[in-house]
């Protein structure tokens, strides 16, 4: 982000987590709690970054070694005459889907505790930075009434 921004900056979509990277904006004269929920922010960032990452490539790898095995038990190459990718049919790609989500449960209940831990945490710290901004205002407010 150019040097005069005073917000945070979203990126493109990354390309093995689908996720977009933010570019938290640091204020010059930023507090020891604005500095926690910033650096909150980032870890959630980066721990969702790490888990989609992983997830998508595990997703990806045994989908195609689904459809190969699928395709191969039909006698069938991964790539037809003219060169096409071969495919499956939707009810064949539900099988794999189901059974992908089943074996990956316990992972899925753990990243949304760990999500749900995290936001609550962000939540709790966004809640005290307004508070401490609005007393601030306040306190700036009376004693400008009282000059």
């Amino acid at each position: 982000p150019p040097a005069h921004s005073h917000s945070d900056w979203i990126g493109p979509p990354d390309k093995h987590s689908n996720l977009r990277p933010i570019i938290f904006y640091v204020p010059p004269e930023e507090t020891a709690l604005e500095r926690r929920l910033r650096e909150a922010r980032q870890e959630a960032q980066a721990s969702n970054q790490r888990f989609w990452a992983r997830h998508n490539c595990t997703f990806r790898q045994e989908k195609e070694e689904f459809i190969y095995s699928r395709l191969k038990a039909k006698g069938l190459e991964m790539r037809d005459e003219s060169g096409q990718k071969a495919t499956l049919n939707a009810e064949e790609m539900a099988d794999f889907y189901k059974d992908f989500l089943s074996k990956n449960l316990k992972k899925h209940l753990q990243y949304n505790r760990d999500w749900y831990k995290r936001n609550f945490r962000i939540t709790f710290l966004m809640g005290q930075v307004a508070l401490v901004r609005a007393l601030r205002w306040l306190r700036q407010r009376k004693k400008n009434v009282e000059q």
